[in-house]
This record gives structure tokens, sequence and C-alpha cells, in this order.
């Protein structure tokens, strides 16, 4: 009986071994196949999801110099409040003037609701800033910082009295330091005294931002940007380029100079969804182009501004050749391209050049790429995208240019949307990139582990510029769609030949004014969520080494090929750590063995690993649970004979790991 359950033991362990076989890979550590390029890993930052102002932006004051289409939207206004539009700043005219309500037991002010309320820390200082003149002689206002909602005695936890001492326009600035933290406070404004008062640009910033700026980032969410160590930057969108129509298309000009005078946009995704309506969605456009590069340059990350192309959004302008420009009347488009290259990099002595100096920073930029058009098809855009190209290349040859191969990653049939058009386009216009786009579900991340293997060496390389695993019927931030982000970006770093750029997107969602999903950090008025898909990239940023390596398994590319076990995996060689650094994803939803051999790794040692490994697929990281998923360290051994180490591991379900490890010892 004991030799019979001995064989039937031997014998069902023999079963399970073939059915969980060990896949053996090969790496190659003594040839490096292709340059991983700096700018591989990025972010792309677009004005959706109230990403801007309300999120990266540090100003807490909704419609701030009463710009909106109904001035007093996100005010509250009591007593006797009268709007004006003469007021000293050209291209911002509206202001408020506060006056007496006659009878002393009565008030006039203005309360502003913020961004879904005013988040504020306790004890932490924000600086409360106006434009303020008096009618006659000297007036004054109380500013407080307020919980409408409090049972306490008081409603204000923060005051300050300002004295308007003269009839002429002049900014005041106070610090109000509250004495609780409150997710959704007000600021609240009271006149004093009987003499009226005028005030314009009405604003409140914490004065700890990012990198201490008065106009200044958001601290803990520039600092995630940060975090990602990114190599590439591109701004400021997305469709908020093209606009509803070309009215509203972001225009880079209208951000610089005085944050006072600085035109309101209407923001395109204001209106686009009924489902998710924000009436309230416009542009203060305080955080602008010369923000943005600042931005790029704190982060460490190269700019990539894309610019419109002479076209509004091709979705809500269906081919209507009336809503673009016409192709003989783009010049100032193309100006506006080359202008831009001048602000960016210019002298401080030329025209934009100086206008970059005097805004801070008299040194260039050294913007190396621009993008013209967004997402655009057709021959709409080819026929427009090309007098940008010959502009460009003729006064700037050193700036590649990026193109847009539309919004879809092949071709559909029956369909407008020709992906191999836009390609063949922009290889005929000897664009350096083209921009691609895949917003897709499980099934497509898993079955394009190869996409980039057959792409074409020659021509524009590849600029992955917004994808996101749009689980189906599961379009938010859950873990299983980031682990098959990470399987899928293995094809990226196996074909760094080709592959040159790549930004997830969108970048950044508020918890209560979200449009879009999934989105790669969310946030509320005081907190902060990075998601799983944030760590991924975060991972492949931050491990992405110098140079390609091959990884094959019976010299096959490891993609979820057949045998393959849903693993995917990639490697690459660091020089200046000289580390191997080897990246796998198990997508099968069981554990698998792997054997990676090491070409001329000699001597037993240890890898270092950081691996990204959860049960729960459905599972996310919320502002409420910001650490739920997170990449845990560890290690693993290397095992040497004479020639070659071998690392035996064993992979979690549904997870991803990286691997590094000393070449010499």
């Amino acid at each position: 009986m004991k030799k019979l359950l001995t064989a039937s033991t031997l014998l069902l362990a023999m079963l399970f071994s073939n059915a969980h076989a060990q896949t053996v890979m090969d790496v190659n550590t003594t040839k490096m196949v292709a340059p991983v390029q700096p700018t591989m890993y990025g972010i792309f930052f677009e004005d959706i999801n109230f990403a801007a102002d309300g999120g990266l932006y540090g100003e807490l004051v909704k419609n701030r110099s009463f710009e909106f289409p109904q001035s007093l939207m996100g005010w509250q206004a009591f007593g006797c409040v009268d709007v004006r539009d003469d007021g000293p700043f050209e291209r911002c005219p509206h202001y408020v003037v506060l006056s007496d309500p006659g009878n002393r037991n009565r008030r006039t002010g203005l309360v502003n609701e913020g961004f879904f309320g005013i988040g504020v820390e306790k004890g932490k200082q924000y600086r409360f800033s106006v434009w303020a003149k008096a009618s006659k002689g000297t007036s004054a206002i109380r500013v407080q910082l307020i919980d409408e909602r409090s049972q306490r005695e008081h409603q204000e936890f923060a005051e300050q009295k300002i004295d308007i001492s003269s009839d002429k326009w002049q900014k005041y600035t106070v610090t109000l330091t509250p004495s609780r933290t409150e997710e959704h406070a007000r600021l609240r404004i009271f006149l004093r005294g009987q003499n009226s008062v005028a005030l314009e640009h009405i604003s409140l910033f914490p004065v700890d931002t990012y990198k201490q700026r008065e106009n200044g980032m958001r601290r803990d969410l520039a600092e995630a940007l940060e975090d990602l160590k990114p190599g590439i930057f591109r701004f400021p969108g997305g469709c908020i380029v093209e606009g509803t129509d070309l009215a509203t298309r972001y225009q880079w000009k209208n951000t610089l100079g005085p944050v006072e005078n600085r035109p309101l946009n209407q923001n395109r995704w204001e209106h686009t969804f009924d489902y998710r309506y924000y009436a309230d969605y416009y542009q203060s456009c305080g955080l602008g182009f010369f923000e943005f590069f600042q931005l790029s340059e704190d982060i460490g990350a190269e700019p990539l501004p894309i610019l419109n192309v002479g076209m509004a959004c091709q979705y809500q302008n269906w081919e209507n050749e009336s809503a673009h420009v016409a192709t003989d009347e783009l010049q100032p488009y193309i100006d506006d391209c080359l202008d831009l290259i001048e602000f960016a990099n210019g002298p401080a002595d030329s025209k934009w050049g100086k206008v970059r100096a005097d805004m801070g920073h008299p040194a260039p930029f050294n913007m190396k790429y621009i993008g013209v058009g967004n997402e655009q098809w057709g021959e709409f855009y080819y026929k427009r995208l090309e007098p940008f190209v010959k502009a460009i290349r003729a006064k700037h040859p050193e700036i590649k240019i990026v193109g847009t191969s539309g919004p879809v990653p092949e071709d559909v049939p029956n369909n407008t949307y020709r992906f191999s058009d836009g390609w063949k386009a922009m290889t005929q216009l000897k664009a350096d990139l083209v921009d691609e786009h895949f917003y897709r579900d499980e099934k497509w991340f898993l079955s394009n582990g190869l996409r980039y293997d057959s792409y074409s060496r020659k021509g524009p390389k590849v600029f992955a510029g917004e994808y996101a695993c749009h689980g189906k019927g599961k379009k938010w931030n859950h873990y299983e769609a980031a682990i098959l982000e990470a399987a899928f970006m293995t094809g990226f770093e196996r074909n760094a030949d080709v592959v040159h750029m790549t930004t997830p997107a969108p970048l950044f969602a508020h918890v209560d004014g979200w449009q879009w999903r999934p989105d790669q950090i969310w946030f509320d008025n005081l907190r902060v969520a990075r998601t799983v898909s944030y760590y991924v990239q975060q991972m492949y940023a931050t491990n992405s080494g110098t140079h390609t390596l091959s990884l094959t398994s019976k010299k096959l590319p490891v993609a979820n090929q057949e045998g393959q076990n849903g693993l995917f995996a990639s490697a690459s060689y660091d020089k200046p750590s000289g580390e191997v650094i080897i990246k796998i994803a198990n997508t099968s939803r069981e554990q698998q063995s792997v054997s990676v051999r090491l070409s001329d790794i000699k001597g037993d040692r240890t890898a270092q690993t950081i691996t990204l490994s959860h049960s729960g697929m459905d599972d996310e990281n919320t502002v409420k649970r910001p650490e739920l998923i997170t990449p845990q360290k560890g290690t693993a051994s290397i095992v040497s004979d004479k020639k070659d180490g071998t690392l035996d591991d064993t992979l979690p379900a549904m997870s991803f790991r990286i691997y590094r490890i000393k070449k010499s010892l």
C-alpha cells in the first residue's frame, strides 16, 4: 500500500510539473543591442479631470479674476456687490466693488467655494493676495477661512484684516494660518467700514508650493511627478490643443506674462461629457507655457510642447473643412511654432527670448522636440502639417518634429481612422517621431506583446503618446490593468531602437471632478494616491538601463508566445551601475517558475529585486488607501559556473518583478 501511495504521489508530482513547466530564458549580457533613449519613459499632462486649476496649479480660488462668462460663478455675493469691466488688466478687465449696505447691522462681502472646497492644513501658511483700491480715504476688508458646516461657535478659523490705503490699484498680501485642517473650507471677505473698495484678482496659495514659488505648483502633486523620474514631459494636451473650435484652442502666447493679465480660456472638457458635466471648468492659464517649461526643468524631463496645426477638434467637426484654417492661411500658426522655439531657446535679447528672460529665466530651456497637431488624421491633417515641417526644418533643423498617426493603433475597416495612412504620411513628410494613441482592453494588451518587433527600422521613430489598459467593463485603476501594462511595456524596451518615447495617459484626476479614467494619479483637496499604474511607470523609469540586451526563450522573444505561460520579459544593461536589469511580467493566474541563464556572469551573487504582487485583481490605491498596493524590495540568488550565471525564481500569479544584477564582482 505504501509503495502504491508513493508511486501515485510521484505521478501526481510529474503531472503537476508538466502542467507548470519551468520557462528557461537566455540573456546575452556581452552584446548590447540598442541604446535606450533617456526619453523612453515620460509623462503627459492635459487639463482634464481638473488637473490644472484645482489640481497641480496651486491656486485655491476659483474664478479669481471674475472672468468666467457668469462673472460671479464660484462666488456667493451678499450685500452690495457690483461687477465692473474697466479694471487695470487689459485682458482680464473684470473686478468687483464692495459698498456699504446702508445699515450697520448688514454685511457686504463674498464667499469663494474653491475647487470642490478649499483644502487647508492646520499650522501651515497660506498667502492671500488681492489687487485693490479704495473709493476715498482708507477702506478695509476682513479675510477669513471658514467652515460653513461647522457646529462650533465660530465658522472662521483663520483671519486677517487688510487696510486699503490708496485710490490707485495696488497689490496687498497677508498670510493666513489655519487653526485646524479642513478639506472643504471656504474663503470669505467682509467689507469693513463705510467706504467702498474695489477688488481684482483675489488669490490664495499655499506658501509651501513646489520649489517655494509664488505662482507655484501644489507640492505633493509636483513631487509625485518628480518621483517618476520622467525623461519626457508632453504638454499641454491632448484635445485642449485643438479646442472645441479654433476660438477655444490652447494659445500658448496667452499664457505668458503676469498671471493677472492672462485671459481666461474655455476648457473643451467642460462640455464634452454630459454624463460627467462641469459647467465651471475653465482655464485660468496661471499654469502656462513658462511654468510648463520650468516644471520640465525641475523634474529633469525634456519638454515636448504640442501646438495647434490649424485644426479644431476633428471629433466635434467631422469632415467639416470650414471648421479648420484654410491651407493658405496657416502662417500665424506656423509663426506660433517658430516663435515658441525662440521663446524656449533664443537668446535673452531676442524678441521671445526676452519674454522668457523677463519672466525670470534668462538661460534657454534647451527644447529639442515640438509636436504639431494632436491625434489628427486624414488629408485634413497631412496637407496642413506639410508647411509646418518645411518652415521648422528651414529655420531650426536641430528641432525634432512629432507628428501623429491618429486616434487608434490599427486600421479600422470601413472607417476614416486609417492608422497605416498616418504612418505613410509621416514617413513621406519626414517627421522624426510618430505619436500613437491606444486605449484598449485586456485582450489587446495581452495579444500585442510583439507589436513593435515588426516595425520598420527606417524612417520615423515611435512615440506612444497616450495609452492605457481600459479594462473591459472595468475602466478604473484596478491592479489587473496595471500588470498588463507592465507586460506590454517589455515590448517598448525590447524595441528601443524604434520606440523612443512613451507617455501613459491621462495623468491627474480629482476624485470629485473626474471625467475620464483610468488615470495615473488621483487626488482630493488634501491627499494624493499614486496608482498601481503609476508604480509600474516608476519601476520602468528608474530601472531602464542604458542599452537593451537580447532575452529569448527557445530563441523567441518572451511576449506571451506559445509555451511561454503568459510571461513577458525584457533585459537591459546599465552602464553607470554596471548592472544587468531583467524585467518579467507573469500574466498567468498561476505562479510560474523561471530559469534565467545569464552569459558571462561569473561568480555567485545576489540580485536586488522589486516586485508588484497582489491577489485582488479589481483592487486599487485610493486617497483613503494610498499604499494598498506598492512595489516591494527583495533579493534573489544567482548561481554561477565558470562561464555563466543562472537565476532560478518563482513568480507569483499576476505579478511584475525587476531584477538588478551586478555583472562584475
